[in-house]
């Protein structure tokens, strides 16, 4: 079974399941709900929003509802994908880029979030939002906050503002793989990446996380973000995404160096 394939998503999610996890939505999680042993799971749909059907079907075959971030762009916000992810039972919430969209002008992105917030919630009542990282601008769209306040506006919580990470493991396959911290110029979480690490709580396949969740080896609590644009059972998007990700890690690789090196200057 190919890794990143629907095929083996559902395996993970069976296999949670069947250890006893609760899978729950973001929104479920900042009103509360801790059950003993839980996984948030979260999407962010960047592209291939069709994937995010397929992702949603599988989910709600097994009972499972999670939470659905979308873009503004017309490769994330298509209406009808949105409808029918909601009539799934799912929860939707704003990826937002504010910043990087109005190319740092903290007034109009201000201006910008408030207006597609509206939007969405024209779908669905919006309680969670989620930074998109943007890896290639020079814009940190979290900045945004440092000005304004996304609870004015009823926002109930946001990934990297309001989850206690010291608690909450945090897996994501941005770069394709289930330790691609190595990659992200954002989509990380730096304070408590290393003592994950210094406890073996890092993984690179779906097959070495099931080993883990199969023999108890995994925590309790923890947050697992997909791009479902990634996971699909059709041979040719397979591939394109293979490749189109070898690409995007290796520019990855060139920002995270200049960041690094604009630091040193």
């Amino acid at each position: 079974m190919k890794d990143f394939s629907l095929d083996i998503y559902r395996e993970l999610l069976e296999t949670l399941q069947a250890k006893g996890y609760e899978l729950i939505t973001y929104a479920d999680y900042c009103h509360g709900v801790r059950p003993e042993k839980f996984v948030i799971l979260r999407h962010d749909v960047d592209a291939r929003p069709l994937n995010s059907v397929r992702v949603a079907q599988v989910e709600h075959s097994l009972g499972i509802k999670a939470t659905y971030y979308f873009r503004v762009g017309k490769n994330s916000n298509i209406p009808d994908v949105i409808r029918t992810i909601v009539k799934l039972g799912h929860e939707i919430g704003y990826h937002y880029e504010d910043i990087s969209e109005c190319k740092g002008d903290i007034e109009a992105a201000w201006s910008h979030f408030k207006t597609w917030l509206r939007y969405f919630r024209t779908y669905y009542p919006v309680e969670t939002i989620c930074m998109h990282g943007a890896p290639t601008s020079k814009w940190d769209n979290k900045d945004l906050w440092k000005k304004y306040s996304y609870k004015s506006q009823g926002v109930i919580g946001e990934p990297y503002f309001d989850t206690d990470f010291s608690d909450v493991l945090y897996l994501t396959d941005t770069g394709r793989c289930w330790d691609g911290y190595k990659v992200s110029v954002r989509d990380k979480i730096p304070r408590y990446q290393d003592e994950w690490i210094e406890k073996g709580l890092v993984w690179h396949n779906t097959r070495q996380l099931l080993m883990a969740i199969e023999e108890e080896n995994f925590p309790n609590h923890v947050m697992i973000t997909t791009h479902p644009q990634r996971w699909t059972n059709n041979r040719k998007s397979w591939y394109e995404e293979l490749i189109s990700q070898a690409l995007k890690n290796m520019v990855k690789r060139m920002v995270i160096m200049k960041y690094a090196s604009d630091k040193v200057e």
